[in-house]
């Protein structure tokens, strides 16, 4: 069934044994393997509340322990967001991708705010991913697997539990805002307060924002074959290249084609652009909310995270003995690690045994984020060692977390070209190492915002106070996006041995 139809499924009590038989064994130093996690078979003593023993647990200050109880209790009684065969769905297209059979494309807002929960929001960020995977769909010759940051993404982490300001009557510190999951964006010592209450508020936002989605994408998108759905305005920037131009224009030209050819034919394909699917994901920062709504459910082994299909791991959340590994490790969904330059050969390798001892297709997601000065020397390493070990990974580049730079005014942004460059050297990495480059991840909007600089749509750093409409990092904007599709189209095209038809994925 597609995500687009989703229905409730039944929640079982959030420790209930599965009625098929999940058996659970005793955690003892004999399955404690050398990733620091207990493991083994049989399945040892997992929980979806676990991870409150481990260091680092409680990484947000709640002050009233009771609330916290209450918000979470009530969580567990409520309806979940996806389905488990939605997750296995979505489990069953990325195992696809890490053979090289479909590519992930995965976007969204760096983080969503409970306020952004708007029709004309969700309708933009639809419409540029579903039209950015069109061109991906014509570039690889194979079908995308079309997956959202939304409908969950309201928490973000921060390189440092407080923000000090100083505005004229000497320095404050706060708690830092970790998104609206966890406080509030003002800076007054009310709204940053972390406050259990939102746990519910962002899990009511998410249930709106899925609805709508849904919604859409079972007919809200049969007009994107036309031309005059695209802003397409950057193809005649003065400072995109003559070849470059030229190479865009006849893409988007067979695209087109291809598109009113099945049309005209009445081909069912053609449906794919009024029903379409997508998946949705979000950082699992905060696992009290993911806690909540993991379960057993009736005729399947295990338990599953049911507040989005696509759950990830940041870059500061993947220590081995920390409390997210050790939660994840349980959970049934496809799980995401991001991958930093200061990842090592073995870490990674330690990573994919803790987080899918069973070595299953598609569960595993390795997202890089290098840098696009180090992305060369970094990735190579990490992509030998994980071959060598047989551990299978799904490869995905996310080239916006390791470019982010602020202006001489204070402005945090990000260059296109930086963004672009390590995309490109991460597409020559995977060919020269023999994997597959399995899919992109990118924050971005389909609003005219001006938080990253460069593209053919001109965006300057003196441009940048114009539109800048992020809580936290800065986002491509529709025209960027699109074009930054274009670009990893030809980087698909180039790499593509063979041919093959045109088909809608």
């Amino acid at each position: 069934m597609s995500p687009t139809t989703m229905t409730p499924e039944p929640a079982n009590p959030t420790h209930a044994r599965d009625r098929e038989g999940d058996a659970a064994f005793a955690p003892s130093d004999q399955n404690r393997d050398r990733t620091g996690v207990f493991s083994g078979t049989p399945r040892d003593a997992w929980s979806p509340e676990a991870w409150r023993e481990r260091p680092g647990a409680h990484q947000f200050d709640y002050d009233d322990a009771a609330s916290l109880e209450r918000a979470v209790a009530k969580l567990r009684t409520l309806p979940p967001l996806v389905t488990s065969w939605e997750i296995e769905r979505l489990k069953s297209e990325l195992s696809e991708a890490q053979r090289g059979e479909r590519f992930l494309l995965q976007g969204g807002d760096c983080a969503e705010t409970l306020a952004e929960c708007r029709p004309e929001t969700i309708t933009n960020k639809l419409k540029i991913l579903l039209q950015m995977s069109l061109v991906l769909v014509h570039g690889g010759q194979k079908p995308v697997v079309r997956v959202g940051r939304f409908a969950g993404q309201y928490a973000k982490p921060r390189s440092s539990p407080t923000e000090t300001r100083d505005h004229g009557q000497g320095p404050i510190t706060l708690p830092s805002y970790f998104g609206d999951l966890v406080n509030a964006a003002p800076f007054d010592a009310e709204s940053r307060r972390p406050e259990p209450g939102m746990l519910v508020h962002a899990y009511q936002h998410a249930a709106l924002t899925i609805n709508f989605i849904r919604s859409l994408a079972r007919g809200g998108f049969a007009d994107l074959h036309h031309p005059e759905q695209w802003d397409l305005s950057f193809f005649h920037h003065a400072d995109l290249p003559p070849s470059r131009k030229a190479d865009y224009q006849r893409m988007m030209e067979r695209l087109l084609d291809g598109l009113r050819f099945m049309e005209a034919l009445g081909d069912k394909r053609i449906d794919e652009l009024t029903q379409v699917e997508f998946f949705t994901s979000h950082e699992a920062l905060n696992l009290y909310y993911e806690s909540a709504q993991t379960r057993t459910v009736p005729r399947r082994h295990g338990h599953y995270l049911l507040t989005t299909h696509l759950p990830w791991i940041g870059e500061r959340t993947r220590a081995l003995d920390g409390p997210h590994v050790a939660f994840f490790r349980g959970v049934r969904n496809p799980v995401g690690v991001k991958v930093g330059p200061g990842m090592t050969g073995e870490e990674a390798v330690r990573l994919a045994e803790a987080l899918n001892p069973e070595n299953e297709p598609g569960k595993l997601v390795f997202i890089t984020r290098m840098g696009a000065g180090k992305v060369e020397e970094r990735l190579p390493p990490l992509l030998e060692a994980v071959r060598a070990s047989g551990r299978l990974v799904l490869w995905v580049s996310d080239p916006m977390h390791g470019n982010g730079m602020t202006t001489a005014s204070g402005i945090k942004t990000r260059s296109f070209d930086d963004i672009a460059a390590e995309l490109e050297r991460t597409f020559a990495a995977h060919k020269a190492a023999g994997t597959v480059m399995g899919g992109v991840h990118f924050e971005l909007t389909g609003e005219d915002v001006t938080e990253c600089v460069g593209g053919a749509a001109g965006v300057t750093e003196d441009g940048l106070h114009v539109n800048y409409a992020s809580p936290c990092d800065p986002r491509l904007n529709y025209q960027q996006a699109l074009e930054l599709a274009f670009r990893t189209a030809g980087w698909l095209r180039d790499g593509r041995s063979g041919g093959g038809g045109f088909g809608l994925g």
